[in-house]
């Protein structure tokens, strides 16, 4: 009976080890489960980042992908606006190219144009018999003729001529047929220093620049007298123009050698006369100035180098 007993005893103690290690057992699986579980949790969460960030990727790569078939169609149209300027570019400089053609083609035939009839008016003048009546008018009228053709000319002028300066003032004096008028007195005075003084320069032009001067003085002085005196001044030779004749402002000093300027329509001309003595006198390497102190009328110096 007692051995029925302890059997039974151990029977049951085998039966709760067996059950409490089973417990334990079933404890752990259930514990490794809730760590699964968690595990798994995890990893499904992660998964759901992974995703919603695949997710705003994918976003951004369709709107980096639609900026960039922008920027590619922006720059098609800069291109194809590019290739257009290119040709308005190239339009304009073959206009351009066309224009500087066709200017330099008009100067040289201008200049062409400019150099005959320098030369025929130079021709005529030297041509002109001054003995015969009329000749003093018809060395005028050439006169006119080269002042509007030698108007805002600027080129230097060769000096070719060994001449005294009273060649000068007669060719002048014969050309303006000044000493002729019977309105008024004419006085030509050569101080004595200047009577054998000799310039190299252009006669010819000198010439027409002294003539310009004796014509203004002639137009302006109704009655009276016009006096042309040739002096020295250091290593200048001075033409010197007095007339007694209506008189220029001295504000008007620097107006009356502007082209085409007349400060009396009354009287003729192109009023450039003494636009081009001016021009002529500094393209020696001389010029021509109005003495804005002498009263009276009007008084113009004309200086050259020796």
């Amino acid at each position: 009976m007692i051995i029925i007993v302890i059997i039974l005893i151990l029977l049951i103690v085998a039966l709760g080890v067996a059950l409490f290690f089973q417990l334990r057992s079933a404890k752990e699986t259930a514990e490794e489960g809730q760590q699964l579980l968690k595990d798994y949790q995890r990893r499904v969460n992660e998964l759901e980042k992974l995703l919603k960030d695949y997710s705003d990727l994918q976003k951004n790569f369709d709107n980096v992908g639609e900026g960039y078939e922008q920027a590619l169609l922006q720059f098609d149209k800069m291109e194809e606006e590019r290739q257009t300027m290119t040709k308005v570019k190239e339009n304009l400089e073959k206009q351009v190219n066309d224009l500087m053609a066709s200017k330099t083609s008009l100067e040289q035939a201008m200049m062409k144009k400019k150099d005959l009839i320098q030369k025929a008016g130079e021709d005529i003048l030297k041509k002109l018999d001054f003995q015969m009546p009329g000749a003093s008018q018809l060395a005028q009228l050439a006169n006119g003729i080269l002042n509007l053709n030698d108007v805002e000319m600027e080129t230097a002028i060769e000096a070719e001529d060994n001449c005294q300066a009273s060649d000068i003032t007669a060719d002048a004096i014969r050309q303006t047929g000044i000493d002729k008028i019977d309105y008024l007195k004419f006085n030509n005075r050569i101080a004595e220093e200047a009577q054998s003084v000799m310039l190299f320069t252009n006669q010819t032009m000198a010439t027409r620049a002294l003539a310009n001067l004796l014509d203004n003085a002639m137009k302006f002085t109704t009655s009276g007298e016009v006096t042309l005196l040739t002096n020295t001044d250091g290593s200048k030779v001075e033409f010197i123009v007095e007339d007694t004749g209506t008189g220029i402002a001295a504000d008007d000093a620097e107006k009356i050698f502007e082209p085409f300027t007349k400060l009396n329509s009354f009287f003729d001309g192109a009023g450039c006369g003494l636009t081009v003595a001016r021009s002529i006198a500094r393209r020696l390497n001389g010029d021509i100035v109005l003495d804005t102190e002498h009263k009276g009328g009007s008084r113009f110096v004309f200086t050259l180098p020796m």
